[in-house]
Order: structure tokens, then sequence, then C-alpha cells
């Protein structure tokens, strides 16, 4: 029989376990833990640079989706929006079968780099951001589209007029598509292979600190992802209020 003395003390443990790793925790980020903040920063890099290509590719398609009628756009706008469920270790399988050595671009060597990891995260925000896109400029004032067809626009000058009108709605698209890239874990683990100091994200080294029974450590790399997270959010509802 477990007495309520020891129930007590089981309770006890665990609050002390907890709130001990939490002290540790905040004790690593404010110490500026070296390999911590490499982990951070191996994240920060791989994920703005998949939102500088993905965004440079999904943008301009947008605009051009959303000015120009063609035969199967709907059918284009059905698939855009079942992508931006996509989950990402389909992206993960699928790339990894590319980018193995028997695979049809295993010659480049790119499996367990950092290009692999972009490669994973642009495709996976493209979609986000090209359906965002179109969602802006399809919001822009109707009478964008008149003005620009008084002034016999080309769909160049268009483009860069809708774009001048709706940025703000543009960069929150941006911002949406990067908190994707951040958090994600599927593309990461397998195409990256989550190795220390060059593509050890936060949310792989979470996964492997706390198989490890590192919680202290797991712990303090969540909250810097959280704070991440926070600031994406914040920036995200500043741009959507501009729009």
């Amino acid at each position: 029989m477990v007495t309520e003395q020891q129930l007590v003390s089981k309770e006890e443990t665990e609050r002390g376990f907890f709130t001990d790793a939490i002290d540790k925790s905040f004790k690593l980020i404010l110490d500026f833990n070296k390999d911590l903040f490499l982990v951070v920063w191996t994240s920060l890099r791989i994920s703005l640079m998949a939102v500088i290509i993905a965004s440079i590719i999904a943008i301009p398609l947008g605009i051009f989706v959303a000015l120009k009628l063609f035969p199967g756009r709907n059918f284009l706008l059905s698939i855009l929006n079942t992508l931006m469920a996509l989950p990402t270790v389909i992206v993960g399988l699928l790339l990894y079968g590319l980018l193995n050595r028997q695979g049809l671009l295993g010659e480049f060597g790119l499996l367990y780099t950092p290009v692999a990891m972009v490669i994973g995260q642009s495709i996976l925000i493209i979609p986000i951001i090209w359906n965002l896109s179109i969602a802006a400029v399809k919001g822009a004032d109707p009478r964008l589209r008149v003005t620009c067809l008084a002034l016999g626009a080309s769909l160049l000058q268009k483009g860069m007029i809708y774009i001048n009108e709706v940025r703000f709605a543009l960069i929150a698209a941006i911002v949406a598509g990067f908190g994707r890239a951040i958090g994600e874990v599927g593309v990461a683990m397998m195409l990256g292979g989550n190795i220390e100091g060059f593509t050890r994200t936060m949310t792989t080294a979470i996964a492997l600190e706390t198989s490890k029974g590192d919680f202290e450590f797991a712990l303090a790399i969540g909250f810097m992802l959280l704070l991440v997270a926070f600031v994406v959010n914040i920036v995200l509802q500043q741009f959507q209020e501009l729009k």
C-alpha cells in the first residue's frame, strides 16, 4: 500500500524536477550558452534562406495568378489550398528519395547539408506565400485594376503597381512562411540528419536532447523557439493591421 506521505513525497519530487529544469534552462539562456545559441542561429539562418528563396518564387507567381485568367486557374488554386497543409514528412521523404546516393540528384552530395534543408523548407512554404500573395492582390482596391487598364500598363507594370499597393500584406505572407519554416521538424530531421553545429535546428535538437535525458537543454531550446514564434506572430499581427 502506498501511504499518503509517499504520495506527497512523490509529488514534491516531480514538482522539484520540473522547477529545477526550468531554472537551469533559463540559466543556460541568460548565460548565452554557446551550444544553445548555435542551434538557434542554425535554425534562423536556414529558415531565413528558405523564406527568401520561397518569396522570390511565390510572390511573382501569386501576382500572376491573381491578375491573369487562364485555363485551369481554379484547379491550380485548389491544389495550392491543399499544399498549404502539406505534411513535412512527405516533403522530406520525397526529397530524401531524390538526394540520397541512389537518387536522381545523389551525385551532388546534398543530403544531410543545410542546402537540402533550405530546399525542403522552401518547397514547404512556397504554397503558403503563393496563396497568401494571391489573396493579397485580390483584396486590393478594385479601382487599382481600372487605373492600370486606363494607363495601358503591361502585366509586369501591373505587378509592380500591385506590389507597392499590397506590400504590407505581402510582408505578412513572408512572415507567415517563416513561422511555418522555423517550427517544422520532418524536413530538418530527414534531410539535415541533425548534425551538431551543422544541420541541428531547434526542433530536431529538442527531440534529440529529450531522448538523451537532457531535459534542461531541451527546455531551454523550447523557450527560445517559443520566443521566436512570439516575435514572428507580433510582427505578423502588425503587418496585418497595416493592410
